[in-house]
């Protein structure tokens, strides 16, 4: 059984999405259709720009999901999905695979979704740290003792996990998460605190988008971060996807009931490999690819 799994922010690089854009005709359309929607060059941005340009989260997102679309659209009939995920934005990727959303209405929603995250991230004092080498438990006791907002935001695989909340509250969680024999507790260098309830704001933004947005059935089960659990219902799918913002992802759970449902060999459709490394860590007997584009012509 074939699992195609789509990344998220952090998986970006600098002339990402150049090669395809040169060798394929038809990923051309779709950074004609960016311009319309995004109005600005996303191309030129994610050709020739700097780190800094691609780390803005309105510029971040979007590249990232035109990346993943260019691959489905060179992957075009050979492209049969038994089930699909997405890391956070890349939920939104994994949505347009499975039929769910079109790529005009996915860019859309994405593009809204960025900007009012950036939004939120100017209007709040946050941040997230990664956290290395501890029980999920433990973090979760520790962020629930400290003073302010702090939570575990991204279950990436075990002994990984992220948490997410003011800069002061994530700051002292780190040091008490230290205390407790965390092997790191590293501060990132993100602009907000994402899926965390500091972005309440973006999220009454994202679910008004969502509600205008035409859904259809999925063509196959999307597990999704906020429970971990396969999807076909277009009422839990748009409501679980709204709850995403200020939810924490649950990635190692939602790898984990894939492999549960007959599912070891995973595809990652997306610039980099960082969720193929994920995966391995979650289950290292598990099969992670990148789709071999070259066999297609």
């Amino acid at each position: 059984m074939k699992g195609y799994i789509f990344p998220g922010q952090g998986s970006q690089f600098t002339g990402m999405c150049h090669d395809l854009f040169l060798k394929y005709d038809q990923v051309k359309p779709l950074f004609n259709q960016a311009e319309e929607i995004l109005g600005f060059d996303i191309s030129k941005i994610m050709f020739e720009g700097t780190k800094e340009d691609l780390t803005q989260t309105k510029v971040t997102q979007p590249a990232i999901f035109i990346h993943s679309m260019a691959i489905l659209k060179v992957l075009k009939d050979s492209f049969k999905p038994n089930l699909v995920a997405g890391h956070s934005l890349g939920e939104f990727s994994a949505l347009v695979a499975a039929g769910v959303l079109n790529y005009e209405d996915g860019l859309k929603l994405v593009s809204i979704r960025a900007k009012a995250m950036q939004k939120s991230c100017e209007k709040t004092n946050g941040t997230m740290a990664a956290i290395l080498g501890l029980e999920n438990s433990i973090i979760e006791d520790i962020c629930s003792s400290i003073d302010g907002i702090v939570v575990a935001a991204n279950y990436n695989c075990p002994g990984q996990v992220v948490i997410s909340g003011e800069i002061n509250a994530v700051k002292a969680a780190c040091e008490k998460l230290s205390e407790a024999g965390a092997r790191r507790a590293l501060i990132l260098p993100v602009g907000g605190a994402f899926h965390s309830e500091l972005m309440s704001d973006a999220k009454d933004e994202l679910t008004k988008a969502i509600n205008e947005t035409s859904f259809s059935s999925p063509i196959c089960p999307i597990y999704q971060n906020v429970n971990g659990l396969p999807e076909i219902s277009v009422d839990n799918i748009k409501n679980n996807l709204i709850s995403q913002l200020t939810s924490p992802v649950k990635w190692t759970q939602s790898v984990n009931k894939m492999i549960e449902d007959g599912c070891m060999n995973f595809i990652e459709i997306g610039p980099g490999k960082v969720l193929q490394g994920l995966v391995k860590k979650i289950n290292r007997d598990s099969d992670v690819s990148y789709p071999e584009l070259w066999r297609i012509h």
